[in-house]
């Protein structure tokens, strides 16, 4: 943990740093977790990209737009990733938490989830859970317009994880990503995706939730991303109730 001005204190057992490359240096440190209010959240992440930080992931919501362009800017054609902005996290059943998804919903299983928004995926991962469904692994890419990872990398990533079996992603109106997800769903997956895009009766012009979930142009709204993801041979959802047999179905 680090707090400029309070280096060398401790909390619960933590030590607190001054500086990220302080807490690089004693540490090993290779991942940081940014909590910070939006106008400080770009100089955040790059001290950390500076201070040799791989995986940086930023629960910060709201960080101004031209900021997070250069960030995204600054870590491109770089060893380091950024997850996020306004990303609930990382967590790795049983393994791994980075961030702020209650592991307490989750169980160790074959079923990766990547969602845009964090309050689509927590229900249908509890549920999942009861039925004794487990996850390998849930990543958070974020709600801001402006994000770091996108669902292609992700998707990429499950693709070559021989601990997913599927993948169930969440996504929303707005934004281009799910529709590139659909180009990468046909052209490179061979696991089964379960898709569900939230926003069905949204409104154009106006955000809902998150700050990138507005329909802001052609192919932003819901009816052209299912349409894609099911062009592609994701199975399409509109209910969370239907994920579990989706995920089951031949």
């Amino acid at each position: 943990m680090w707090s400029p001005g309070k280096g060398g204190e401790w909390i619960l057992g933590i030590p607190i740093f001054e500086t990220v490359q302080n807490a690089v240096n004693a540490t090993g440190a290779n991942t940081s977790v940014i909590f910070v209010p939006a106008p400080s959240a770009a100089d955040a992440i790059y001290e950390a990209i500076d201070s040799g930080i791989r995986l940086i992931v930023c629960i910060t919501e709201g960080i101004p737009v031209m900021d997070a362009i250069r960030v995204r800017e600054y870590i491109r054609d770089t060893p380091h990733r950024l997850i996020g902005p306004n990303s609930p996290g990382i967590l790795v059943p049983g393994r791994a938490s980075l961030g702020i998804i209650p592991a307490e919903i989750t169980t160790p299983g074959e079923i990766g989830v990547v969602t845009r928004s964090s309050t689509l995926a927590y229900n249908t991962i509890y549920t999942l859970t009861q039925m004794g469904i487990g996850q390998s692994a849930i990543v958070g890419i974020g709600g801001d317009p402006v994000i770091g990872t996108n669902f292609v990398d992700i998707l990429s990533r499950f693709e070559d994880d021989p601990f997913t079996r599927s993948v169930i992603l969440f996504g929303e109106i707005g934004g281009y990503g799910e529709n590139m997800a659909a180009d990468f769903i046909r052209s490179s997956m061979t696991k089964r995706v379960v898709a569900y895009i939230a926003g069905q009766h949204a409104p154009h012009d106006r955000q809902l939730g998150d700050k990138g979930a507005i329909i802001d142009g052609p192919g932003t709204d819901v009816a052209t991303k299912i349409e894609l993801l099911r062009d592609a041979g994701a199975r399409v959802v509109t209910s969370f109730e239907d994920i579990p047999a989706a995920l089951a179905g031949s």
